[in-house]
């Protein structure tokens, strides 16, 4: 069962990502959507994320459990040396799913609606930052059992350039992941085109900051140009993220929504495939200590066998349901004809 559980891991790592990280992307492009336009960016992203934005986080809720049941050793290892990033994100996620709720359903329209929005989009911006920090920091190396002060403990571990970088790479790929989305979303050709734009910004933004990442590992001693291109599993993700990106960008403008979603989908795993494989299953990198292994520090082979089992039985009564409620907030609204 440790096989379906790591499997169940990565996914909901993933979903996580392609999911939870589109709805951060709602609020930046709002962030950097103009006065003019702004009441129709927000009634597009509404009708996008409005039925499931909190679904969403059902992957970082199943990913956190996987971790604390099958992983100790690894859950406590990043809640102690990360506590301070990880308690910056979730004050992120509750106070952008707070001002959501109240922007958008608060019975009273006055001069508060203006404090939700500020704070839609400021936490929308500094969740996804903090949640690539996270990322980065678990396998920067930076991370020190033996530190014997707070700043070696519990800030060198994140605050350094690469994790940073890693942040903001993380916000321009939501970013640019909404953006994509929201192309099918748009009810017209203005709005359609508007959002293409967008995408093609936060691409660029995405690929300069790509660069940022690679001179930031190289200053950090992170060997990230190892881990992509030595290994052939590392270059075919990065073929095939490539190729993905300039098949999306001749099917984005003909209005082929699924294929796009799926093109930028299956660019964001090739992505995370080609950083993380290399040095699979090694999940933290520690300085001075052995890595913290999936395949090494797990919990009991007893206590992995309920927890697989307890996620292949959920998956097959919850996931039909999770589809059903996309699918059915996809369907156009029954025209009201007067008749109750």
């Amino acid at each position: 069962m440790l096989v379906v559980v790591v499997i169940f891991l990565w996914l909901s790592i993933l979903l996580y990502f392609l999911l939870g990280g589109a709805d951060f992307g709602a609020g930046i492009i709002e962030m950097f959507t103009s006065h003019k336009r702004v009441g129709r960016t927000r009634h597009t992203l509404y009708h996008a994320i409005g039925p499931i934005w909190e679904a969403n986080h059902m992957w970082l809720i199943i990913a956190i459990v996987i971790l604390f049941v099958g992983f100790p050793a690894i859950y406590s290892t990043l809640s102690i040396h990360l506590h301070i990033p990880l308690l910056i994100m979730l004050l992120g996620i509750i106070a952008r799913g707070t001002a959501f709720v109240f922007r958008h359903y608060d019975a009273v329209r006055d001069s508060m609606q203006v404090v939700y929005s500020r704070i839609f989009v400021w936490s929308s911006f500094v969740t996804p930052l903090f949640l690539g920090i996270i990322a980065a920091a678990t396998v920067s190396g930076k991370i020190n059992p033996k530190a014997t002060t707070f700043t070696g403990a519990f800030i060198d571990t994140w605050l350094n350039p690469f994790s940073v970088a890693v942040g903001m790479f993380t916000v321009a790929l939501c970013g640019f992941l909404a953006a994509v989305y929201l192309v099918g979303e748009a009810d017209n050709d203005d709005d359609r085109n508007s959002f293409i734009r967008k995408a093609r910004n936060f691409n660029v933004a995405a690929f300069l900051l790509g660069i940022l990442v690679f001179w930031a590992a190289e200053t950090d001693s992170v060997p990230l140009v190892k881990w992509v291109f030595d290994d052939n599993i590392g270059r075919l993700a990065v073929v095939a993220a490539t190729a993905s990106l300039v098949l999306l960008w001749v099917v984005l403008p003909r209005n082929k929504k699924w294929l796009a979603r799926g093109l930028v989908a299956f660019q964001m795993t090739m992505i995370l495939l080609a950083i993380s494989y290399e040095h699979f299953p090694d999940f933290v990198l520690m300085v001075s200590v052995e890595n913290l292994s999936l395949a090494r520090h797990h919990a009991p082979l007893s206590t992995l066998d309920a927890l697989g089992w307890a996620l292949v039985i959920g998956s097959v009564f919850i996931l039909p349901f999770l589809f059903y409620l996309f699918y059915s907030f996809q369907k156009s609204p029954v025209p009201d004809n007067g008749v109750d």
